[in-house]
């Protein structure tokens, strides 16, 4: 991925140096030069072509927007409900994960403590089990499932 990354900036020097002009389009051009040869020769350089990883990504960091302002949504109806203390039903699930690598658990436990209404307190000893505070369960199956259907897929594209 990083060679196939320096190989586009080295063709934008190059088509920047052949119009021997500085500007931004000729920047872009170039950039968008090198993305598209790239992207043809990426079999023989026997790895998947490198923007792949960044829209997962980007779907990954807009997923968690999305759920971001739902769960603060959802948190603005329970604190301002006055039946509080008779509607919240908090719990701790443990959600099983299929994550392999420490970096994506990691990823996955800091993205559930941030979003509000969740708390990741701790992890199981072999790394499959992480175990959640949620501040409202109806349905615990709803909450894993809510869980393993969006960070953690979304996480795995980015590991892929």
């Amino acid at each position: 991925m990083v060679f196939q990354f320096l190989l586009n900036v080295a063709i934008m020097v190059i088509w920047v140096a052949l119009q021997q002009e500085y500007t931004g389009s000729d920047f872009l051009i170039g950039y968008i030069l090198g993305m598209i040869i790239v992207y043809f020769f990426r079999g023989i350089l026997d790895q998947p072509f490198y923007l792949r990883k960044g829209f997962a990504i980007l779907k990954l960091v807009l997923l968690f927007i999305k759920e971001l302002l739902v769960a603060n949504y959802d948190m603005v109806k329970v604190v301002l409900n006055p039946n509080l203390k008779r509607d919240v039903k908090p719990g701790i699930i443990a959600v099983p994960t299929t994550l392999k690598h420490d970096w994506e658990i990691t990823i996955l436990s800091m993205l559930v403590t941030l979003t509000p209404g969740t708390l990741t307190m701790d992890y199981s000893a072999d790394a499959r089990t992480l175990y959640i505070h949620v501040i409202h369960v109806d349905d615990r199956e709803d909450v894993i499932k809510d869980i393993t259907d969006s960070f953690e897929k979304a996480i795995r594209e980015v590991g892929e």
